[in-house]
């Protein structure tokens, strides 16, 4: 019986493990305008991505990320844009007016990428492991709001994650991308 039951902790634990190993590199997503995008293209960079609306109070934040990907990404950086339309219906547009929007209102020349649903029932696989411990191996951090930003290093390791109210200047960001 002892045999078993130490046969199941290790078989539970090899499970957990396994889930915990996935890294944000073995994801794919698509563009906004479509196209399939390997998260695995951006090995080497620190990445910072952000679930974004376009109706939203925290909007002119768009400003800031790109005035952040500008400074940065000659640098090893990358933000990734995320459109949702999980709070309020602030992100009530189709993916063409979504990019439209963020070209003359943001001049935004970061990625973005097609809209998803970044909690509940129809979550998409990237940010179940953005938000859930069990699969990041750091850390519980749902989504609270629009302009949530999470922290992936060069390796594709979960770093950290910022609330939506906090600047992309933060200094918890800033200090992020500039450690060498």
């Amino acid at each position: 019986m002892k045999t078993i039951s130490s046969l199941i902790v290790a078989l539970v634990l090899s499970i957990a493990a396994a889930a915990q190993s996935k890294s944000f590199y073995d994801f794919a997503v698509t563009t906004i305008d479509g196209k399939p995008y390997n998260l695995s293209q951006l090995k080497g960079k620190k990445v910072l991505v952000v679930n974004v609306a376009s109706k939203c109070g925290l909007t002119p934040q768009y400003a800031q990320l790109q005035e952040l990907y500008d400074q940065y990404k000659d640098n090893g950086f990358v933000i990734i844009g995320f459109p949702a339309n999980n709070f309020m219906g602030q992100e009530p547009g189709t993916n063409e007016e979504i990019a439209t929007f963020c070209t003359l209102n943001y001049d935004v020349t970061f990625p973005m990428m097609a809209k998803i649903s970044v909690k509940g029932k129809d979550i998409a696989l990237l940010y179940q492991w953005l938000t859930e411990k069990k699969l990041n191996g750091v850390q519980d951090a749902p989504v609270q709001w629009n302009f949530q930003k999470f922290m992936i290093d060069e390796n594709g390791n979960w770093v950290g994650m910022v609330p939506p109210k906090k600047s992309p200047f933060s200094e918890t960001i800033v200090q992020w991308i500039e450690k060498k």
